[in-house]
């Protein structure tokens, strides 16, 4: 089994930790553990390893006594856990976490799943906003029969919503 950090090394050290009932194995060559200092558990960040090197060096860049109003989670508290307290955490944050969530995903706007039929709806709801604002820039820029296209291509499109 190799290293979770270097992944080159052969693993000799193999932690766990249990946080909010869920098993996180780490598991560490013995160079990395001792980079580590998991002989020392206060110097020791699972957050590191499960956010990548650094991460809690990201979070901490903006000031480490930063507390989310909502919640009172703090950012030692993300380093320690791995996860924030609230919702409002991702904008307290904000400044420090999005170079975190670049390394972790390869996104950092969430697109999630949704049924098919709703995404249809979605979109066609962004069409007829497009049209809408298209529209407005028609009318005063004083293209009327542009203005008149966009017009009939808005009362097509909502009659297929209200189907």
């Amino acid at each position: 089994m190799h290293c979770d950090v270097c992944k080159a090394q052969e693993a000799t050290v193999f932690l766990t930790q249990i946080v909010n009932d869920e098993m996180k194995k780490v598991n560490l060559c013995e160079s990395c553990s001792k980079e580590k200092g998991v002989s020392d558990p206060t110097g020791f960040a699972l957050a590191d390893l499960l956010l990548g090197l650094g991460a809690a060096q990201e979070m901490q860049k903006g000031g480490g006594s930063e507390k989310c109003p909502v919640c009172g989670f703090s950012q030692n508290d993300f380093k320690k856990t791995g996860r924030l307290g609230c919702a409002n955490c991702y904008e307290t944050f904000a400044e420090g976490l999005e170079s975190v969530l670049d390394q972790m995903h390869k996104d950092t706007k969430h697109v999630g799943k949704m049924p098919e039929r709703l995404a249809a709806t979605f979109q066609l709801d962004e069409q007829m906003k497009q049209l809408q604002s298209d529209l407005q820039d028609s009318i005063e820029q004083e293209d009327y029969e542009s203005a008149a296209d966009l017009r009939d291509r808005i009362r097509a499109l909502e009659d297929k919503l209200n189907v």
